[in-house]
């Protein structure tokens, strides 16, 4: 497979090398924040006493679904030792629909919040975040979930809810152009995408806050992997998606708001152990 791939890629346009490597290094300046010389004279908006950002983005729908909290009722194996050994990422699944209660004990799992900090200054969430600024919102496309429509939502965490956006004509395409192809992807039963609202976490951190980012989404997907490990249920962070699908299937601006990291969920099976092996066949055919 890998070999087919990079035949494929020899018959392409290739970015110019010079280039690449230009971009490598400002990337890596960016993670260890090298570019950021005077950060010392720094103040935030925060400390400008510039009002604070909303906690949460605003409702977009009047078509409310409310999610199920009976978490009890889930089959969840209570061992984390075990959990954390079932925890990979999966990339077959069986085609069956998740159920609500499924769905959303891995809403409140990766974004619920417990408790609010002052009239309105943080929310305490099941995932840390930097300065409790929590700036990411959870988008779905839905395939196959008991009780609900196909189609795109937002979660309300605040509510613990779900609101329906729109339709989409055929959910199995829009799911594979958004992830650059990946046609396994869009078995799922569902798709979570988390963008990240920028200025909730800038106001707090400023220069340096789209590193802190990049954190706390890792803290999200974590969770979203462990919640699935525990239900028995299939998950795969992908963060080869197409940005500009992506902002146009949930009318995202592209600046102010944009998708930094999706996640396939889907049933799984044991009998399909061997499909899984495959995608990384080319480790025996390489010799890797």
């Amino acid at each position: 497979m890998r070999t087919v791939i990079i035949k494929k890629r020899e018959g392409l346009k290739m970015m110019d090398e010079k280039r690449i490597q230009r971009l490598i290094r400002e990337g890596r300046q960016f993670l260890h924040c090298q570019s950021l010389v005077d950060q010392d004279d720094f103040v935030s908006d925060q400390q400008l006493k510039k009002p604070q950002p909303p906690l949460v983005k605003a409702t977009m729908s009047k078509q409310r679904i409310m999610l199920p909290r009976n978490f009890e009722d889930l089959d969840i194996d209570g061992d984390f030792t075990e959990i954390l050994l079932r925890r990979h990422s999966s990339r077959v699944f069986t085609q069956q629909p998740i159920s609500l209660l499924q769905l959303s004990y891995l809403l409140w799992a990766s974004q619920g919040v417990k408790d609010i900090r002052g009239k309105r200054y943080a929310t305490l969430r099941t995932v840390p975040s930097g300065g409790a600024r929590h700036g990411f919102e959870t988008y779905l496309i839905v395939r196959m979930c008991e009780g609900l429509d196909c189609g795109v939502y937002h979660y309300l965490p605040m509510e613990h809810a779900l609101e329906f956006l729109h339709r989409i004509d055929d959910e199995e395409q829009m799911i594979s152009d958004s992830l650059c192809g990946q046609r396994w992807a869009s078995k799922a039963s569902v798709v979570f995408y988390w963008s990240l609202v920028a200025y909730r976490c800038e106001w707090r951190y400023g220069i340096r806050a789209h590193r802190v980012a990049l954190i706390d989404v890792g803290h999200v997907g974590q969770n979203l992997y462990l919640g699935c490990a525990a239900l028995n249920l299939g998950v795969c962070g992908i963060a080869a998606f197409d940005d500009k699908v992506c902002s146009d299937i949930f009318g995202l601006d592209k600046d102010e708001e944009f998708i930094i990291y999706t996640a396939p969920v889907g049933t799984i099976s044991s009998a399909d152990i061997e499909k899984e092996k495959g995608f990384y066949r080319f480790v025996e055919e390489e010799g890797l």
